[in-house]
């Protein structure tokens, strides 16, 4: 049970950092409580999917992010029993060269420690069968007093000395080399341990016996001194900066989420735990024992003092499979890679870019200046708030949808109505164009979709395809999704019927993904092979489209989901609800990894994967810091909701559509 409280002092001169003990939560609560009425800023609450999307967008190191785990988990560097945990990266200690371009040159981040070698595995599986329950695969930990204390020996002999009964431990079993260690680590009957944060950090003097301790003499007759580093490196402080690089390298980042999965997620318990021969005694783990519920006295502390002794398992941080970090291109490596790309092995001629890169490129600095967006033209065209918005190729057609039942045709270069059209009497939901510019389709709350032809001005075909309002349609390679009230979103393989004559589309329904509720916006990923759709209870799903089946289901919102829309690499979904919330939801593993609360609902938004461009309720344009979750500008817009939005390819003009019947031009103005 946590019985702890750490305050953090800001200011180091008045006074250090506290940790306090309790014997009783309530007592703990009521001291924090009193502090917390006496703190004029209170620091905000972090969760693990707050730093998560830093993580895996880049904006924290490996290193910070798994300081971040570990304080999240309850370890502490003021606690020797809940130490934080940091692990093994490297496996080569023998070397004279530290080539971190090799993957042999890392240990497996995939396994724990007690896994890595497959003999002594086998013995401890063949124990682990033959023990009666409670099982356990290991008789020792990887973190605990005693691990922390071996590594730390050097400059903190008086906690060493208070443990071991105020002697030293034996010379031989001392922290005498790097590669003696890492050695028993992989080989030792009982020597499991990970490592702590002072491997990758500036201080190397856990490494030196500065304070000259006789720490006894080996059984060769050498006296334990320094620790005997690895030939590749110079010194101790060259140690610790190659071992930086190592944690930060490509392969770890690559590797990470793996070993987060071992000591902070999903097979640290259970069925997975077991699986990845990651099983340690019962007392190791949180809730293992009631200690309240030991009345004998001697008995309870006993049981503590195994607890706190033998070393504790960090609080369960996820219960999904962690995400994996997106590793960058090749052409913008890390510089704290040890080597530089040469040009053979660069994907791009140093003379030329490609048109790929060149609208990336464009992209970037568009969003990099999204603040800048001004309000260049608007002009009020319908009678109701406007739904949807489409935009021909040249640019010079804008067509909309509104509540008031008509697609409109809006010329850019006469700023005048061209065309008004009505189905029905219904409000229509939404609209697009189909390659060529030929056709406008619109989604209709009496159930149909609308396919109007530019060159002959009419109503070309209908689909009755839903037994209730068709909420949001997509196109893509010549594949039609339409979302629906009648909890369904369905795919449709459409044929075009010739143009000329009066032979219609012929559709056929490929695919029916059904919900419980009714789905209120679609989008799909870059390649068209996943689909999400928000329903009007607040639920993110997230389908497979090649094979009709749900990949994630998520209760992200509490109400309707309004808008979502995947990041450009695909990688994250994001979305907004009536709950005035955006949620980031990783697609790979369906974890959700990012909340930010807005003030008002956000209607529709844009965004790069890290900036949030939304139309908001009161009519305001807001720019986000997603990573921050923050507004850093606000932009004056519509008067009343922003209900629909529009962004071209080069992500520097943009049209929104709003409750107040208005369509207005932004354009970025550098």
């Amino acid at each position: 049970m946590p019985l702890g409280l750490e305050v953090f002092c800001t200011e180091n001169d008045l006074c250090s950092d506290i940790y306090l003990k309790f014997y009783n939560y309530q007592d703990r609560d009521e001291l924090y409580f009193l502090i917390a009425t006496y703190i004029e800023n209170h620091v905000t609450e972090h969760t693990a999917e707050s730093y998560m999307l830093q993580w895996q967008r880049g904006h924290i190191s490996n290193y910070q992010y798994l300081l971040h785990l570990n304080n999240l988990a309850d370890r502490s560097c003021n606690d020797l029993s809940q130490y934080p945990v940091f692990p093994w990266i490297i496996a080569d200690y023998s070397s004279s060269v530290l080539d971190l371009t090799k993957p042999e040159t890392f240990r497996d981040l995939s396994k724990p420690i007690g896994a890595l070698n497959k003999e002594r595995l086998d013995r401890l599986l063949t124990r682990y069968q033959e023990m009666p329950e409670p099982k356990f695969m290991y008789g020792s930990h990887y973190s605990s007093p005693g691990y922390v204390l071996f590594y730390l020996v050097r400059v903190a002999p008086e906690y060493m000395l208070c443990l071991q009964n105020g002697k030293f431990d034996h010379a031989d079993r001392m922290f005498n080399s790097l590669a003696e260690t890492w050695k028993n680590c992989l080989d030792g009957a009982t020597d499991f341990k990970e490592l702590i944060p002072e491997f990758y950090e500036n201080d190397s003097s856990f490494l030196v016996n500065s304070l000259k301790l006789d720490l006894g003499k080996r059984q060769g007759g050498k006296m334990v001194e320094d620790v005997e580093l690895p030939p590749w490196a110079s010194g101790p402080d060259d140690f610790l900066q190659k071992s930086q690089e190592a944690l930060e390298s490509q392969y770890v980042s690559e590797h990470l989420h793996e070993w987060i999965d071992i000591i902070f997620g999903c097979k640290q318990k259970g069925s997975e735990a077991v699986a990845a021969h990651n099983v340690f005694h019962p007392l190791t783990y949180e809730g293992g024992v009631d200690l309240n519920s030991i009345m004998d006295p001697n008995e309870k502390v006993a049981l503590l003092t195994q607890i706190l002794e033998f070393g504790q398992t960090p609080k369960q941080l996820f219960t999904v499979p962690h995400p994996r970090r997106i590793i960058p291109k090749l052409k913008s490596l890390s510089r704290t890679s040890s080597h530089s790309v040469s040009i053979t092995e660069s994907p791009v001629s140093p003379n030329e870019e490609s048109f790929e890169d060149l609208t990336e490129e464009s992209i970037t600095l568009a969003w990099n200046n999204i603040a800048k967006l001004k309000l260049d033209e608007q002009y009020k065209i319908h009678k109701e708030a406007i739904t949807g918005i489409a935009v021909t190729c040249n640019g010079s057609s804008v067509f909309t949808t509104s509540q008031d039942s008509t697609l409109k045709m809006f010329s850019k270069e006469s700023k005048t109505i061209q065309r008004s059209v009505s189905f029905s009497n219904m409000a229509l939901s939404s609209c697009l164009i189909l390659p060529g510019d030929t056709t406008v389709l619109s989604s209709s709350w009496d159930n149909h979709v609308y396919f109007y032809s530019i060159a002959f001005g009419r109503q070309q075909d209908i689909l009755m395809g839903h037994d209730d309002a068709v909420s949001k349609i997509c196109w893509r390679d010549g594949r039609l999704y339409s979302a629906s009230w009648d909890s369904t979103v369905k795919v449709w393989h459409c044929v075009p019927g010739e143009t000329l004559s009066n032979k219609k589309h012929r559709f056929e329904l490929l695919a029916e993904l059904e919900h419980d509720v009714s789905v209120n916006t679609i989008d799909l990923n870059a390649a068209n092979t996943i689909l999400a759709s928000g329903t009007k209870e607040g639920t993110i799903s997230v389908w497979d489209v090649t094979t009709a089946t749900v990949l994630h289901q998520l209760p992200c919102h509490s109400g309707t989901v309004f808008d979502a829309a995947f990041s450009p690499d695909s990688r994250h979904l994001l979305s907004t609800g009536e709950d005035c919330c955006f949620k980031v939801i990783d697609v790979q593993t369906g974890m959700l990894i990012s909340s930010v609360t807005t003030d008002e609902p956000q209607r529709c938004f844009k965004w790069d994967g890290n900036t949030i461009l939304s139309g908001s309720q009161s009519g305001e344009l807001l720019i986000w810091d997603l990573l921050g979750g923050k507004v850093t500008e606000r932009i004056k817009g519509h008067t009343g909701a922003v209900m629909s939005m529009w962004m071209n390819e080069q992500c520097n003009s943009v049209i929104t559509g709003g409750e107040d019947k208005q369509i207005m031009f932004w354009k970025l103005q550098y």
